[in-house]
């Protein structure tokens, strides 16, 4: 199973990025996939989830109004699109895979990406 992150990179405070989550070697519709966030020094965050078909979507409450996850299980792949970034944003960005999952912030997640690094500047 590989999950390849993509899109992060350095934005002012306000800017918006979209990242990319690109999953091979699963059934990608059997999966809940989720977004996390490390920032330096703190422990990892859960950001935002999406049930197999989008049906239901979770977000943090840092980011709810400003993020927004989708899918499309055609292309095996799940989106961040972030707007209104703040500085307190910054950090690496992981997607995650839950096999059945309900997307939940509290779910154990059987795989992870590497992730992809988001610099807000203020």
């Amino acid at each position: 199973v590989q999950l390849v992150e993509s899109g992060g990179g350095l934005v002012q405070a306000g800017g918006s990025l979209r990242l990319s989550c690109a999953a091979s070697g699963l059934t990608f519709s059997s999966y809940a996939m989720g977004w996390f966030r490390q920032a330096p020094g703190k422990e990892r965050e859960f950001v935002a989830g999406i049930t197999r078909y989008g049906t239901n979507i979770y977000y943090a409450d840092s980011v709810r109004g400003r993020f927004t996850i989708s899918r499309d299980n055609a292309k095996k792949t799940v989106y961040l699109q972030m707007s209104s970034l703040k500085p307190e944003d910054t950090g690496v960005y992981y997607c995650a895979a839950d096999l059945w999952g309900s997307g939940k912030a509290n779910e154990d997640y059987d795989y992870s990406g590497q992730g992809t690094q988001v610099t807000v500047s203020s």
